[in-house]
């Protein structure tokens, strides 16, 4: 296994590569100049080109790379200009905020649909299935920020459950951060649980045709350790593949719920930096997002081998 796995590390090395190079280039080809955003619409021509001397905007594009991949590689991801702080500090600060709430919409989606995929997998064509279904289709359907404006009306305006927009930190209170990202989590997990769902549904009704299963039945085993026990434990391999790539979704991808609720994380920090041209902090955040999607899909690998012992690492 251990060979399997510096194999996967080795084959990670291509992709951040490619990952850092078209980062740097598109944060380039939005329009504006760093120095004259920093300085204002007063600043003289002579200020903006001593600022551009300093970030060192006044090199070659190719120069610029290779000073920033040279830091990259030596664990500094830069400085940022707007917050004027090194980015991985901007990065730990706003990184609890956005893990939590992928965490949590993830955790959410998976106590759900899991047991709904599989109820629907053993009364296939059943009123349970179809609304499974159902369910599927509109959570795939309905966008997460449509999801997080009508949760906040319900929710948070006409039935005053949760609040609209704010966050506690998990240090000052379980009660309390759990009052605040509640409904951002579950904003963002519908989607994910209908994605899961309809994978989870999918695989065991896979599984279940099996000839084992039907063996297992014939030898008179409850209903319930045929479907929990062989079934659904061979039936994951699919689901977790989903999961995997969910979760670097979620990280990646909870911009729009921050927005919408306010909410002070990596993709607040990001939209931040866009506006102010922050070079080095967007392409610390993609980078950071990148490495996080690259591991979680290595841990999914991995993981693939506890759950079937069929699978061999060779």
């Amino acid at each position: 296994m251990w060979t399997f796995v510096a194999r996967r590390l080795l084959l990670m090395i291509p992709v951040v590569i490619l990952v850092g190079v078209l980062t740097f280039l598109l944060i380039r080809l939005i329009p504006g100049d760093p120095a004259a955003q920093m300085l204002g619409l007063d600043a003289k021509p002579q200020e903006i080109e001593a600022l551009r001397q300093k970030m060192g905007l006044d090199k070659p594009i190719y120069t610029q790379f290779f000073i920033w991949a040279g830091k990259v590689l030596q664990g500094d991801l830069g400085h940022s200009i707007f917050l004027n702080q090194p980015v991985s500090v901007a990065i730990v600060e706003h990184l609890e905020c956005t893990l939590s709430l992928a965490l949590l919409a993830l955790t959410y989606a998976l106590l759900v649909a899991v047991p709904i995929g599989v109820i629907a997998a053993v009364k296939q064509n059943a009123w349970q299935d179809k609304l499974v279904m159902a369910f599927a289709l509109f959570g795939v359907s309905a966008p997460s920020f449509w999801l997080g404006l009508v949760a906040i009306f319900v929710f948070a305006v006409y039935l005053g459950w949760f609040p609209s927009q704010g966050y506690e930190m998990f240090e000052d209170g379980m009660r309390q951060w759990l009052w605040f990202i509640a409904l951002p989590a579950l904003s963002l997990g519908v989607q994910t649980a209908a994605l899961i769902a309809r994978m989870t549904r999918s695989s065991t009704l896979e599984v279940l045709r099996q000839d084992y299963i039907r063996t297992a039945r014939a030898k008179g085993l409850v209903e319930r350790t045929v479907v929990f026990k062989h079934a659904l434990k061979n039936g994951l391999i699919p689901v977790l593949t989903v999961v995997g790539m969910t979760l670097g979704q979620l990280l990646g991808g909870a911009v729009i719920t921050e927005t919408v609720f306010s909410l002070p994380g990596i993709g607040q920090l990001v939209i931040t930096a866009i506006k102010n041209r922050d070079y080095p902090m967007v392409q610390g955040v993609i980078m950071f997002i990148a490495m996080t999607y690259v591991c979680v899909n290595l841990l999914v690998d991995i993981l693939y081998g506890w759950l079937d012992p069929r699978i061999k690492y060779a």
